[in-house]
């Protein structure tokens, strides 16, 4: 009989910063979590930590071997051959971990649980792949492929003890979402209308949006750092520095400085809409039950659209017949975003405002419906705990 071990009590994360923050994003979310919610000793390999340093900024100037909220966190570079293996190892998002390490893993007499934590889809074939394995071609290792998704057949999303709770705290209390914005740069003017947050890739529509968003009522739009910031100080055409607000017409524009990821999952939480891209911001908004925009990460041959399509499937299938016009317009609006539809985007943003209170009704039931499902964190600990106790030596 092979002993019962609900869990592994040490994690190695492998996480390669491929664009943005996206994937560190989530890597750090789940380090954090898996420590504070589940008791696990975890070290996180980073391969650029100068965008770790980004998220947590530190004295020194991008150290390569941290400690942050009991997590150690090292460069890919400071592996040595002493290192050992922990009992799980996750590479997030098939970043394949350095050779030598993998060699570490195969030389161990017991093996550790070696997990793929894939990305999020809500394509249909996510549910057969999802802890599916296949054997290391060359090594006695066995690889495991953990599908984040929105069903019940899927590993869920991260969600941290108490996030809801929050939320609704924030959201119940006009005060309070007005104290969080003000701290952030807003004037007591800004906060009478429309509250926006603004997170999108490049984005060839964004500067006819801005134009339509002058006209009507008033509007503040949080922008964040990095690639939107720098879209619209061109719109501008002057200087758009962090901390700047600058007015034009019905539009307030906010340039935001990078947020921690608390502070952002506030800012989430206190706009009306958000636009957000990729993957973790993303979940976020989906946990603050506001209407979303999503800008996904483009693929070539416009394979993301049919990423998009799939989660928009999802998200409008439960919307009862009185929803429907609403989350028709919703689906317009994201065609004409991702497209960078210039042309359109305007009358579809008026068409889109026009079910504002459908919108926030739905957003909040999604919201609902997704926290029935077990967390991903949860699911992931339960599915290497299963693993280690099948590989659990003989007493």
């Amino acid at each position: 009989m092979h002993p019962a071990r609900p869990a592994a009590s040490c994690w190695d994360i492998f996480c390669s910063v491929v664009d943005n923050f996206g994937d560190i994003g989530v890597c750090w979310r789940l380090a954090r979590q898996l420590a504070a919610e589940h008791g696990l000793t975890v070290r996180l390999w980073v391969d650029d930590m100068a965008a770790f340093q980004t998220m947590c900024p530190s004295e020194a100037p991008a150290p390569s071997i941290r400690q942050v909220d009991g997590i150690e966190v090292r460069s890919w570079a400071t592996l040595t051959a002493d290192i050992v293996p922990h009992d799980v190892v996750v590479e997030a998002f098939a970043c394949d971990p350095p050779d030598a390490f993998v060699a570490a893993m195969a030389a161990l007499a017991r093996k550790p649980v070696w997990i793929n934590l894939e990305y999020l889809s809500a394509e249909d074939w996510v549910e057969g792949c999802h802890r599916l394995s296949a054997r290391h071609p060359r090594l006695p290792l066995t690889r495991h492929f953990f599908f984040p998704g929105f069903t019940p057949k899927t590993g869920g999303v991260l969600r941290t003890a108490g996030l809801l709770a929050a939320r609704d705290a924030l959201q119940g209390n006009p005060q309070v979402q007005h104290d969080f914005l003000s701290r952030l740069g807003a004037q007591p003017a800004d906060l009478a209308g429309e509250q926006i947050s603004l997170f999108c890739y490049e984005q060839a529509a964004l500067p006819a949006l801005l134009q339509h968003w002058q006209l009507g009522e008033h509007k503040t739009v949080w922008v964040a750092d990095g690639k939107p910031r720098a879209q619209i100080a061109c719109w501008l055409n002057q200087p758009f520095p962090v901390g700047a607000r600058v007015q034009r017409g019905a539009l307030t524009l906010i340039a935001l400085p990078f947020l921690s990821q608390p502070d952002y999952d506030q800012l989430l939480w206190a706009c009306d809409i958000n636009f957000v891209r990729g993957e973790d911001s993303f979940v976020r908004a989906q946990w603050a039950a506001r209407p979303l925009i999503w800008h996904i990460y483009p693929q070539e041959e416009a394979a993301h659209l049919t990423k998009l399509d799939a989660f928009l499937d999802r998200y409008t299938e439960a919307a009862d017949t009185a929803g429907q016009a609403a989350l028709t317009a919703l689906r317009a609006f994201h065609a004409a975003w991702n497209e960078g539809n210039s042309q359109d985007i305007g009358a579809q943003w008026t068409q889109l405002t026009m079910h504002r209170t459908a919108l926030l009704q739905h957003a909040r039931q999604w919201s609902k419906q997704l926290a029935t499902q077990a967390d991903l964190a949860r699911q992931l600990t339960e599915f290497a705990g299963q693993l280690l106790a099948q590989t659990a030596p003989d007493r």
